[in-house]
């Protein structure tokens, strides 16, 4: 195994799991993308074992602080602690849910999404493109699936130098699974699905949404960006008002209509701009008595906060101003570049333009199956608002 030095300027931060290239005293080029390296401090002390990509501003990502072996037992080790904290938080009865979340499982680059039988696997980076192999042959002896896929088109290969693909990579594969969420059905596609083929992260705020509904008298639901419809199939539980889904893909929409048939749940389908649908629902003087906003990320790197943060302020000013007095808005970023607090001052200031006045019923974050490491904040992404419009 090849060794790393790290320069002065480095400063170690305890289990923070990168390193970055400006970090590195040793000429980049002689190292291969992927492989694995023990990075020694300034002074010449072990750091940690990772393994390194020169291509990549993030040049070492870590898997170990101990030297020992990064063989198989290694990882055989890493994926069932990942397994036993899904099984403490009660999560491995569920149909769907994540195995394995990256840096917040120590397996950083590593996404491991189970559904019912199959699981879908996400390799991000190249050191963990080399290290798949393995991770495939634990997967098959432990949890004999009926089949793997590989769900590798991630922007973030493109980062690391490494080709996007997609395939079904071990067994089987049918073109359409259910998946059951405390009651809600949802037809997914693992394939060509957005993601690993479903929105796990939102699971328990999608839960918060249909108990807050359930005394309140609903009469019309918007769900916006909605893609199979997670948010509006899971609120129409609690109430018998009309489900208006808005996303401009059609496979989206395509998704909905089959899971409006199999929840038995009629629903209203524009295949549209949401940002368009708002403006004309505004001029139609629509009100809305529950808006769901759960965007794409708007923010894709640092350099563009401010232009993420104008398409942010937009919607939720315009749905704002759709919603009926008492009304509640849902509103959400996935953009971890984007901080709390920061994504609170926009939806103030939305608020005070708008001229309405809201109550902040629920702070949500991403399930517990994506766990935030303390100690890595940008393993803390997902920000979901609840408020209720009081004016």
């Amino acid at each position: 195994m090849k060794k790393v030095r790290l320069n002065k300027k480095f400063v170690p931060k305890a289990f923070y799991l990168w390193i970055f290239s400006n970090e590195i005293e040793d000429r980049l080029s002689k190292y291969e993308a992927g492989e694995l390296v023990e990075v020694y401090l300034a002074n010449g002390k072990f750091y940690c074992i990772g393994y390194i990509n020169p291509k990549s501003l993030i040049a070492i990502r870590i898997l170990s602080f101990v030297q020992r072996d990064i063989d198989k037992d290694f990882f055989i080790e890493r994926i069932e602690t990942a397994y036993k904290h899904r099984e403490l938080i009660n999560y491995t009865g569920f149909d769907a849910y994540r195995l394995c979340y990256s840096e917040s499982d120590f397996l950083p680059g590593l996404i491991i999404d189970k559904y019912n039988k199959f699981f879908v696997v996400q390799t991000l980076t190249a050191g963990m493109d080399k290290i798949y192999p393995v991770v495939k042959e634990i997967l098959i002896e432990k949890f004999k699936p009926e089949g793997i896929i590989l769900k590798n088109d991630s922007n973030f290969r493109t980062l690391e130098g490494i080709e996007k693909n997609v395939s079904v990579d071990y067994g089987k594969y049918e073109d359409t699974i259910v998946i059951d969420e405390k009651g809600v059905k949802y037809t997914l596609n693992l394939l060509s699905g957005q993601k690993t083929g479903f929105f796990l992260d939102q699971r328990e705020n999608r839960i918060y949404l249909r108990n807050l509904l359930k005394n309140r008298i609903i009469n019309k639901i918007l769900d916006c960006f909605s893609y199979s419809g997670g948010w509006a199939f899971s609120a129409g539980i609690s109430s018998d008002g009309e489900i208006i889904c808005v996303d401009s893909s059609e496979g989206a929409i395509q998704l909905i209509k089959k899971n409006s048939e199999i929840n038995r749940r009629r629903v209203t389908v524009f295949k549209e701009d949401v940002f368009d649908f708002l403006k004309k629902s505004h001029t139609r003087g629509e009100k809305f008595d529950c808006i769901i906003l759960d965007p794409p990320a708007f923010i894709k790197s640092r350099s563009k906060i401010k232009e993420g943060l104008k398409g942010y302020k937009e919607i939720n000013q315009r749905a704002m101003r759709l919603l009926s007095k008492g009304g509640l808005l849902v509103t959400a970023s996935c953009s971890h570049h984007m901080e709390r607090e920061q994504f609170i001052q926009m939806l103030k200031d939305c608020a005070n333009d708008s001229k309405r006045s809201f109550r902040v019923v629920h702070r949500g974050y991403q399930a517990p199956d994506h766990p935030i490491l303390l100690n890595m904040p940008e393993t803390d992404y997902l920000k979901v608002v609840f408020l209720e419009n009081i004016d």
